[in-house]
């Protein structure tokens, strides 16, 4: 079983930043792939970063410029810096690892940004 805790959500003006943290309960060398999706109100979950075991980075169309996905090993600790907001960036934003054939999901952190 993996556990993910997000934290670093909140409320933030238009133009503002945030970094988002999930920590993971195992070592992230045994994760193949992470990342970082968000789930607004009335809308489907949409992937906003991920990065892969190797490194390798995609980002949303929407986000690309203003966010980067970013991990330290040493800390079991994945990171998303947001730079930039924008009201439509408002959602919940979810931690998620694929570990072999499993899925996990933290429980989710509210990031709020006001016009």
């Amino acid at each position: 079983q993996v556990q993910l805790v997000e934290s670093g959500g909140g409320l933030v003006q238009a133009g503002g930043s945030l970094r988002l943290s999930c920590a993971a309960s195992l070592s992230i060398f045994s994760i193949n792939a992470m990342g970082w999706y968000r789930q607004a109100p009335g809308k489907q979950r949409e992937l906003v970063a991920g990065i892969t075991s190797g490194d390798s980075t995609n980002y949303a169309d929407s986000v690309k410029g203003r966010f980067t996905i970013s991990r330290n090993n040493a800390k079991n600790t994945l990171y998303l810096q947001m730079n930039s907001l924008k009201p439509e960036d408002t959602a919940v934003y979810y931690c998620a690892a694929t570990v072999g054939p499993k899925d996990y999901w933290g429980q989710g952190t509210q990031v709020t940004v006001s016009s």
